[in-house]
């Protein structure tokens, strides 16, 4: 789709066109195509039918507000998840202490705004948003987006280069590096783009800055005095945000919840296992916090360098799934696969830390039958390969 054909799509022919591929969503293609070319050329056709099925899978993303909005393969792949957006948005608010000039909430400048997902949320949350990306198609999109939300008063959108931006004109500068290239998605913060001395040189001149970047993001690469924030959606581990200009640290967020986890300097003590293993979310792990879960739940490291705790007694914290533990093993896959068997165990779900066995090599090899379920976590217990077989977690 090219930005003529986007450009169509807004006209009310356009609409149209839209509103009847939306209704053949999930049907066969050829036939789609063919009901739409009846009444519409072959480029609107193909335009609608692209729009439809992005806003289809736009559904887990952002809601009831995809039916409504528009995007692109990239920038519907790049964009935030729409709670994530929201809960940036309310923290940038509560870190962003002096009122704005005009009184009419913080003045952000985002500078690579794809198709406008974290613009959305800035300014439903009251901020006043003045947006660039450098690509036409995307800047219409995002365009596109503020006007069928109904936040045009609050939002504008321009073509620029976001090495032109002048975040210290602005209380706030939110940026979102595009983190694809030719070859796919890249961890590389020096292949970002734009490229991280870029992206430094802002955070430099900005009072308070955002920075949505991959969850994987080396620690040499967080700033100086910088908060880095890691978010968990529904147990899996979205982002992370690095905060400048609002004090250091390390912080976990769980959503939908809100918990919300922070760096005390606590060390994790080690022991022997216990009758529960807890298995930390992500969010933690990335951020270094299994010290402070273990204190959560009173646990201790049967291995210093892995992310499980041992505990003798259950408790109950959003941090951690927690299995009851039913036996303990030095690994061997015989006497696995007997102690399995003995308890006519045919279903299991397999976890791993520190161990570099196969996980599906492992299930054939273990040839499972019978009616019982387990879970078995391999791992190192003392710096020696164990396994432990627990219970299966109960129905939520």
């Amino acid at each position: 789709m090219d930005l003529d054909a986007f450009t169509e799509l807004l006209t009310p022919r356009g609409r149209r066109a839209l509103a009847e591929a939306g209704e053949l969503t999930g049907a066969d293609p050829v036939a789609a195509a063919t009901a739409l070319r009846r009444t519409y050329d072959a480029a609107l056709t193909s335009a609608a039918l692209t729009q439809a099925g992005l806003r289809e899978r736009a559904r887990a993303k952002f809601g009831a507000d995809a039916a409504l909005m528009y995007f692109t393969p990239h920038g519907l792949e790049q964009s935030t998840r729409a709670e994530v957006a929201a809960h940036r948005a309310r923290r940038l608010l509560a870190l962003h202490h002096p009122p704005s000039p005009t009184g009419s909430g913080p003045r952000v400048v985002d500078a690579c705004c794809g198709v406008g997902g974290d613009l959305v949320a800035l300014a439903r949350a009251g901020c006043v948003v003045t947006a660039v990306d450098t690509d036409p198609l995307t800047v219409a999109v995002a365009r596109a987006n503020a006007e069928a939300l109904g936040l045009s008063g609050r939002v504008t959108v321009t073509v620029g280069d976001a090495a032109g931006v002048a975040p210290e004109e602005y209380d706030v500068l939110f940026a979102d590096p595009a983190r694809r290239t030719g070859r796919g998605r890249t961890f590389d913060p020096m292949a970002y783009s734009p490229p991280w001395p870029v992206v430094l040189g802002l955070l430099s001149r900005a009072r308070l800055a955002c920075l949505k970047v991959a969850p994987g993001i080396p620690y040499a690469f967080i700033p100086e005095g910088a908060e880095a924030e890691w978010i968990s959606y529904k147990g899996e581990v979205k982002e992370a945000t690095l905060w400048t200009g609002g004090g250091g640290g390390r912080r976990a967020t769980l959503l939908p919840g809100g918990h919300s986890l922070t760096a005390t300097g606590v060390r994790a003590p080690t022991g022997p296992p216990g009758r529960y293993v807890y298995e930390p979310d992500g969010a933690a792990i990335r951020a270094h916090l299994v010290g402070e879960v273990a204190e959560l739940v009173g646990g201790r490291l049967p291995d210093p360098q892995i992310a499980y705790i041992a505990a003798d007694e259950p408790v109950d914290t959003p941090w951690a799934t927690r299995y009851e533990v039913e036996d303990i093993l030095p690994f061997s896959l015989k006497k696995l696969r007997a102690a399995l068997r003995e308890r006519q165990i045919g279903n299991v779900t397999i976890k791993k830390r520190g161990s570099a066995l196969d996980i599906e090599r492992l299930r054939a090899d273990l040839r499972l039958k019978g009616p019982a379920s387990a879970v078995i976590i391999l791992t190192r217990i003392a710096d020696k390969p164990s396994v432990l077989i627990c219970k299966p977690l109960s129905p939520a």
